[in-house]
Formats: structure tokens, C-alpha cells, sequence
């Protein structure tokens, strides 16, 4: 999924508001995430380094290094801002709505967020750098355990049942396409919205539920 980068929480049982420090360290790898978008944007990936990447946060590049391994994992908050906010939206999933009406109702009612074009700029990005879409794909893979937990409570089986991996795997899958098709069509039509968004929510979803063509 696609949206404004904010900070979710992996669990669908009510947790404690994170502590100031935690808060602290979010917003600066959201900042830095901010501005290795920019640079990667403006110079390309190749030729961008840590160190204007942390220069631009106004950090020291120990520090960057502390909260990031590589340069392009730098981009991971906004990478994961629209998945966490989906996996988010499903703890208030009603049990008598089915999911794709319950996500197209999201989208419709703009209760998830509308994607910031840097982000959309991101994910076209990762079609073409290899290294970006390692990130992307990550972000998907580490939310598969979160839908597994959230699929398992709605159904009353185990995250280890097979039927619910693949049910999650199937979601995940589903949410990383309409993202990447809705990002390429705002390449081309920049007023592309929620609209547009539901579009490719609603197709993907469909997809996913008519399984598959053999």
C-alpha cells in the first residue's frame, strides 16, 4: 500500500503510546528517509553517498550508520508508511464486512492516508534499482507475520495454519500491486487520488479473492 509515512504498530491488541525516545528516533529516521529520497531523486542512487545523505539530516554519518545499514535502506519509513497503515486499518476490520468492501470503504472515506508523491516517486524507483526494490520487498515480507496474526485472530485458527499463510501471503501480495500500479499511474496523471487509488485496491483484491485461473 501507498500513504503518509507515520508510525504503526505491528500488533492488533491495544498497546501503550511509544516512549519519548522511541518517538524521537521515528521522526529523525523519517527525516532521514525524507532526504535520501530527495537526493536519490536529484543525483540518482549510484552516485549519492552516506554522507550527503546524513550531511542533508544534519547528523553525524556514525549516526546514520546507527539507524541504517545501507544508503537505500534509508528510504524504509516511507517504503512501509502505506503497508503499516493498512495492517493498522485492519484492527478496526468489522466482523460482519468483507475485506475488500472494508478497504474500499477506507479508501473511499479517506481513512487511509493519501500518498505523498515522494513516496509514489519511490516505489516507481524500485522497478528500476535493484537495491530499492530489496527494501520494498523486505517491508512486505516482515508485515506477512503481522497479517498472519490478524487473519489467525479474525478466523479463530493458528498464524501457523497453512490456509492463513497463504490467505496473508495473498493480501500482501495484493497491496504491493495496487501500490506499484497506482504509483505508474500518477507518473503519468498527477491528479490521480483516492479515486484512482480505490481503482487498483478494489482490482487487486478482487484478483486475489477469484484465485487463481487453473
Amino acid at each position: 500500500m501507498v500513504g503518509n509515512a507515520t508510525s504503526g504498530n505491528a500488533n492488533d491488541e491495544p498497546t501503550a503510546r511509544p516512549s519519548l525516545n522511541n518517538r524521537r528516533k521515528a521522526a529523525l529516521r523519517l527525516e532521514i528517509a525524507r532526504h535520501a529520497v530527495d537526493l536519490f531523486t536529484a543525483q540518482g542512487i549510484a552516485t549519492t553517498k552516506g554522507e550527503q545523505i546524513a550531511r542533508a539530516a544534519g547528523i553525524s554519518t556514525r549516526t546514520l550508520w546507527r539507524h541504517f545499514p545501507t544508503k537505500e535502506s534509508c528510504v524504509r519509513p516511507l517504503l512501509a508508511a502505506g503497508l503499516e497503515a493498512a495492517t493498522e486499518q485492519l484492527r478496526d476490520w468489522p466482523p460482519n464486512v468483507g475485506l475488500l468492501g472494508f478497504f474500499v470503504n477506507s479508501c473511499e472515506s479517506a481513512t487511509l492516508p493519501q500518498a505523498e508523491p515522494a513516496v509514489l516517486n519511490l516505489i516507481r524507483m524500485t522497478h528500476t534499482e535493484p537495491a530499492l526494490r530489496v527494501v520494498w520487498l523486505q517491508a512486505h515480507d516482515d508485515a506477512l507475520p503481522v497479517l498472519c496474526r490478524l487473519l489467525a485472530d479474525r478466523s479463530g485458527l493458528s498464524s501457523d495454519n497453512l490456509r492463513i499463510k497463504v490467505h496473508a501471503a495473498t493480501l500482501n501480495g495484493a497491496l504491493r500491486a495496487a501500490a506499484e500500479d497506482f504509483a505508474q499511474r500518477y507518473a503519468t496523471d498527477n491528479s490521480a487520488g483516492n479515486e484512482e487509488l480505490t481503482a487498483c485496491l478494489r482490482t487487486a483484491l478482487h484478483t486475489a479473492a477469484e484465485g487463481l485461473p487453473y
